[in-house]
């Protein structure tokens, strides 16, 4: 408190003996103090700023706002009929209960294609059976061995004529290349039933945008089970053209057998 005192008292003293200065100091400070603005009284600027933000407001709600709601309502008009027409959910909930049952289905016949089929009595049959049964390709080194073991190897050369020892090798080749090949195609008899189990679960939880895709992989194996198909056709034919072979082999070895006996009854009578 004494020191404040003293400070005034000082003030005082200075601005007693310094009127002149103090009265100048006064005046600057009224004139320089800060005078509270006046907003009612616009200026032209903000007048101007005004209007030309709300021509801006109104061409934006007028007209970019009426073609905005013009295309929205064209977007909802498509999508309306997509989900009516193009895709409807009922339709779209009927086709994946129709997957289901094929699903069903697929299932079926997959366990119809691996019903136990062996017939054979003997060990030697049986062996032979269960390789050409066993719809693995890792099996078909196994065919020509048991092949041998029961439809015997091919004669000696002084056994039979070179003839009827080029038909026994021919039709044993053609034979054991038609079970091999059956074995292949048991095999992939599996592997079709297999995609095509995959494609079916896959169509039933696909989205309807992916039907595509899947049409398309499903085409795909379309093809392959076709060229499979076609392969197994060939076999079937390279058999057939075998037993005609053989058929006529054994026409042409009767002809030429009836010639060599006329031949060996005309010099017998010759030599009487």
């Amino acid at each position: 408190m004494t020191e404040f005192r003293e400070l005034l008292k000082t003030t005082k003293n200075w601005l007693f003996g310094h009127k002149l200065r103090a009265l100048i100091l006064a005046l600057v400070l009224v004139f320089t103090a800060p005078w509270p603005a006046r907003a009612q009284i616009l200026s032209p600027c903000c007048a101007m700023l005004v209007a030309g933000l709300s021509s801006i407001q109104s061409a934006l709600t007028k007209v970019v706002g009426g073609g905005l709601n013009q295309i929205l309502g064209v977007d909802k008009a498509m999508q309306q009929f997509q989900q009516a027409v193009v895709w409807p959910q009922n339709l779209i909930n009927q086709a994946r209960n129709l997957v289901g049952v094929l699903q069903g289905n697929y299932n079926q016949i997959q366990n119809l294609m691996h019903i136990p089929v062996n017939s054979a009595t003997l060990p030697i049959s049986q062996q032979l059976e269960q390789v050409l049964l066993s719809r693995n390709p890792n099996q078909i080194g196994q065919t020509s061995g048991a092949y041998t073991a029961l439809y015997g190897p091919v004669p000696a050369p002084t056994a039979a004529s070179p003839q009827v020892l080029n038909m026994v090798d021919m039709t044993d080749a053609a034979a054991q290349a038609a079970m091999k090949r059956a074995i292949e195609i048991d095999a992939l008899a599996d592997l079709e039933l297999q995609a095509a189990s995959q494609l079916n679960q896959s169509i039933q939880t696909a989205a309807p945008g992916s039907a595509p895709i899947i049409e398309a992989q499903a085409d795909a194996w379309l093809i392959r089970a076709n060229a499979y198909t076609q392969s197994a056709t060939a076999d079937l034919m390279r058999l057939r053209a075998i037993d005609l072979a053989n058929a006529s082999a054994d026409i042409k070895m009767g002809a030429t057998n009836t010639t060599s006996l006329r031949q060996a009854l005309a010099n017998l009578m010759q030599h009487q």
